[in-house]
């Protein structure tokens, strides 16, 4: 997801091509959390991207009502298309059904852009589709079907798509100029497993169409049979056999290798964010790093792997943090990191010295976060109050996931569409006081980073305590008022949001005060006798470590001549 701009930037490296890079999703299945909910999480990762929380209630509409379609990415108008006679309650990313879409964009074969005269972007297709659908499978036929009828304009995306019971992933990309449509495929990830995307293609092969598992885009009335698996264009495999991009045979045919394939951006920029959660949940992980990392592109990863362990809510936030810490590529460890362990890198991604092209690495925790989520649906609650969007603004790793239930009925006014924008800063602004702080701690990460996680963890414990407490009430009021139970819900989403964001700024004073100029100071108590007292100062400079390396890089060039005898 690249908003405002949404195109792909072609660079030489070694020969080959690759992206300029955004997003990230997890993907869990409720056999595989801690408590049978089913989560996918999301980062909403481009430079130029104002993180807020969306809010489309529900309605209905008369018949003949048009609705007109905007590119997500830049507010281009794009067409017109059939409403729907009724639209459901959508918070962000996730619907009072408690169906959740995120992406990531891979763009794939560049032949297969834009359609110039096609309705729906990716944007459209997702928040479009939540007003629309009850469940996953409801959701991907719908995307489908408007496809096929207003052709696709965005380049090639994957989906995650998510209702209390399923979790599928979902890959489309346009046949280009001169044909309607896309070509795609959607899997059901098996129960108790996890899968990830991260703006690579990750759907190879496919079982094909047998009536029972796997059915085409014309047997769409099939789709919910619970015992289809897997959804596919019809003519995935005969388009590419037209453009010249495939000549085996059906069963050997691969949607990634065909429409997408690997390079070494795709896997060192990309799917080594996917290898870094399937590590962090599966101990075999290891055997794939040569493929992570860019090295060994046969030695592709599965789409899905069973977890070691069961999954809860907390541990998706935490691994949507990660900066490949405790791998070869850990970003707090190499030369870029500083003084001071910072684990991020300023753009471009690439960069040249005498001829050679180097590059950076591009972790799941990114400063370039417009948003972050993690939808979490619930099966055994009534669907008003099953589903609860975990929000934050900016960067995954010093954010503060605020649950917002999926049917309440407006959004904070902190994180409000039109409160500021990314050229227009206020202190009422969600996505403004957090970058505050995350931009204050880039200065000295190892000083200042610990003292937010250490807020964030307090926040985020105490809201997974209040949540429990909040569905009690509501469903002690949804017995007898469901319009009552709703109230409570959104009264209580939007105080936590707006109560987050003012917490968030006194805790921005507290950290600048703290840490300015380069120094520590803590308060100290006014002791007797005095008017007032300094605070408490200490300067622990860069520490030994980089000091020594400052030696070993100039020599004698700041070095001291003795201190002369008395």
């Amino acid at each position: 997801m690249k908003k405002i701009f949404s195109f792909l930037i072609i660079l030489a490296l070694t020969g080959m091509s690759y992206q300029s890079y955004s997003c990230t999703n997890f993907l869990v299945t409720k056999g595989a959390s801690t408590d049978g909910s089913t989560f996918i999480s999301y980062a909403a990762d481009s430079h130029v991207l104002y993180g807020e929380l969306y809010h489309w209630p529900a309605a209905t509409y008369p018949e003949g009502t048009m609705l007109d379609v905007y590119e997500w990415d830049t507010g281009k108008f794009l067409g017109q298309i059939k409403q729907a006679a009724e639209t459901y309650n959508v918070v962000g990313n996730m619907n009072e059904y408690q169906v959740a879409i995120g992406e990531t964009t891979y763009g794939g074969l560049h032949d297969l852009y834009h359609q110039p005269d096609a309705i729906m972007d990716y944007g459209s297709l997702i928040y479009i589709g939540l007003q629309r659908s009850k469940t996953a499978r409801e959701a991907i036929r719908i995307m489908t079907e408007l496809v096929n009828e207003y052709g696709y304009y965005s380049s090639g995306e994957s989906f995650s798509v998510s209702d209390p019971n399923e979790v599928w992933i979902f890959e489309m990309i346009g046949k280009g100029e001169g044909k309607k449509g896309a070509v795609w495929v959607a899997r059901r990830i098996p129960e108790g497993y996890v899968s990830a995307h991260a703006n690579q293609a990750r759907i190879q092969t496919f079982p094909l169409a047998d009536g029972d598992k796997s059915i085409t885009f014309s047997q769409r009335d099939k789709l919910d049979n619970p015992s289809v698996e897997c959804f596919y264009a019809d003519d995935v495999i005969s388009f590419a056999r037209e453009k010249g991009l495939f000549d085996g045979n059906d069963e050997d045919f691969s949607f990634s290798d065909t429409y997408a394939p690997v390079d070494f951006g795709g896997a060192r920029f990309c799917e080594v964010r996917v290898w870094s959660f399937f590590r962090s949940v599966n101990s075999g992980m290891d055997k794939y790093y040569d493929y992570a990392s860019g090295h060994n592109l046969k030695n592709r990863m599965p789409l899905w792997i069973k977890p070691d362990r069961k999954i809860a809510v907390e541990d998706v936030m935490d691994y949507m943090r990660d900066h490949l810490e405790g791998t070869p590529l850990d970003m707090t460890k190499d030369m870029g990191a500083g003084a001071f362990g910072n684990p991020y890198r300023w753009r471009p991604l690439t960069w040249k010295v005498d001829g050679e092209t180097y590059c950076n690495e591009r972790a799941t925790s990114t400063q370039q976060t417009g948003f972050v989520f993690v939808a979490q649906a619930r099966n055994w609650v009534p669907k008003q109050f099953g589903g609860i969007f975990w929000f934050g603004v900016d960067d995954a790793a010093s954010t503060v996931f605020t649950p917002m239930y999926s049917s309440i009925t407006k959004v904070p006014h902190a994180f409000e569409v039109g409160n500021g924008d990314m050229m227009d800063f206020t202190f009422e602004s969600g996505f403004w006081v957090f970058n505050l702080v995350s931009n204050f701690a880039y200065t000295r990460y190892s000083y200042i980073h610990p003292e937010i996680r250490a807020e964030q963890t307090m926040m985020e414990d105490n809201f997974l305590q209040q949540t429990k407490e909040i569905d009690k009430k509501a469903l002690a009021l949804y017995k007898n008022n469901k319009e009552e139970a709703i109230a409570l819900l959104t009264d209580y989403s939007t105080k936590a949001g707006d109560e987050t964001v003012k917490h968030w700024l006194d805790f921005y004073t507290y950290l600048f005060t703290k840490y300015m100029d380069g120094n520590i100071k803590e308060k100290v108590d006014v002791p007797e006798g005095y008017k007032y007292h300094v605070p408490k100062l200490s300067q622990p400079g860069y520490g030994t470590d980089w000091y020594k390396r400052i030696v070993d890089e100039t020599g004698d060039h700041f070095k001291m001549p003795d201190a002369p005898s008395h």
